[in-house]
């Protein structure tokens, strides 16, 4: 599934990406981010988020779990961080109903295992010198037709 990597030099960058992300979401779908910690997950999510048009504090679900946000135009974004679930198996006491949310942007998927919806767009991030470096990955064809509509017009430098 053609990857597309970029360098992100710095935290105005990866906002910049969350909003390109944002501006060209499909209707549904299910993110997995991925990276050690901080590489900017939580970063990106704010981003995203902020540009779907979440006002007030958009706190980081470290420590429960999961953080539901409205959207403006309809539906609603949840944002998990599973660093902190054992199994997944856990996930069932948080009472997750897949018809809920429009937008799954989940940090530590690979926690979740088959609790989780099969992601669309898998976004990987790792720290490079004083900037991170980002995979995306589509993993379904709306993923794909997601990378096909990014727009970053120069926001971030490619390498594919």
């Amino acid at each position: 599934m053609n990857p597309k990597s970029h360098w992100l030099a710095d935290s105005a960058q990866t906002d910049r990406l969350g909003r390109a992300l944002a501006a060209t979401r499909p209707p549904r779908a299910v993110v997995h981010l991925q990276g050690d910690l901080g590489a900017g997950k939580s970063t990106l999510a704010r981003a995203l988020l902020r540009a779907l048009g979440v006002a007030g504090a958009i706190r980081s679900p470290t420590y429960t779990l999961v953080e539901r946000y409205p959207l403006a135009e309809g539906g609603e974004a949840w944002h998990m961080d599973l660093y902190r679930i054992g199994e997944p198996g856990e996930l069932e006491f948080l009472g997750l109903d897949t018809d809920d949310a429009t937008l799954w942007l989940v940090e530590w998927p690979e926690r979740g295992g088959h609790a989780l919806p099969a992601p669309d767009l898998q976004v990987a991030l790792a720290l490079e010198g004083a900037g991170r470096q980002v995979r995306l990955t589509p993993l379904s064809e709306t993923g794909r037709g997601w990378l096909d509509r990014l727009e970053l017009d120069g926001a971030v430098a490619s390498d594919s």
